[in-house]
């Protein structure tokens, strides 16, 4: 387990969601060479499959941004790499960092961390006040058309924002950077010539796209420090098993996600930091 405690203050933190991303999805594109750029920042052995801890995106941020990451799948206790001040914790440990405020993302910020999301999904668009309440925890949020899930760029045009943003923000503060990945929530069929309905192809497709797209924001995030990264999604989503669909829903395909942690080493040359 990488300790979270031990990084607090000298680690941008990076926390990407692959919204509605399947685990069996995840590990099959891997496993196929379709996720190269992934591919080679995951730890060895590839994607973990965890428990979601809801199974809709509104529920499944909530949980984590109270400091509840997925789950491994295994029995445990597991210690968690962020918790807010709870009595009775059953998964605090001695690397767990300890945050004080109603949402990790306040208490990273009272700890010097300027925080910033990217929306994608509907659940970030600040066009309600429903759609207000994730991205309103953070001290800077976006949101436009461009990043929703009827984009098929949306991935690129996130990112885009994300190493503009990255390359004005002061290098000497610590930044928490939070990224919903739109693109591999339906629909995806749009990704897949000829697929004219959603399936786990579809979703694959979109996977395959978002790889290539998520590849430029690693190396500008590295340019600031080096950074803990975590990478998961939210929650599955089922195309027709046992004759379930979509997500917000108790199966399997909806529980198991994918997830990734590692550390992102400093890059080599940093000029804008040379005296």
């Amino acid at each position: 387990m990488i300790r979270a405690a031990s990084l607090l203050g000298s680690h941008d933190i990076l926390l990407v969601t692959l919204d509605s991303l399947r685990y069996d999805v995840a590990a099959a594109a891997l496993a196929a060479g379709r996720t190269p750029h992934l591919a080679r920042l995951l730890p060895t052995g590839g994607w973990e499959r965890r428990h979601a801890p809801g199974s809709f995106t509104y529920a499944a941020h909530q949980a984590f941004f109270a400091g509840f990451l997925p789950t491994p799948a295994a029995p445990g206790p597991h210690p968690r790499h962020f918790v807010l001040r709870f009595e009775g914790s059953r998964t605090t440990g001695p690397d767990t960092a300890l945050l004080d405020g109603p949402d990790i993302v306040s208490g990273l910020a009272a700890c010097g961390y300027h925080t910033l999301c990217i929306g994608g999904v509907g659940f970030f668009n600040k066009r309600t006040p429903l759609g207000c309440v994730l991205p309103g925890l953070f001290a800077e949020s976006h949101w436009r058309p461009g990043f929703g899930v009827q984009a098929r760029t949306s991935t690129a045009a996130q990112v885009g924002l994300a190493v503009a943003r990255l390359a004005e923000l002061d290098p000497d503060r610590r930044l928490f950077l939070f990224l919903n990945v739109s693109a591999t929530h339906h629909p995806t069929r749009h990704y897949l010539p000829g697929a004219t309905r959603e399936s786990a192809e579809t979703q694959g497709a979109a996977l395959a796209y978002a790889d290539g797209a998520l590849a430029p924001l690693f190396p500008a995030l590295a340019r600031r420090g080096p950074a803990f990264c975590i990478l998961c999604a939210d929650h599955g989503s089922a195309f027709g098993e046992d004759g379930y669909q979509g997500h917000r829903l108790a199966h399997p395909t909806v529980w198991d996600v994918p997830y990734a942690e590692f550390i992102l080493e400093a890059a080599q040359e940093t000029p804008w930091r040379s005296a």
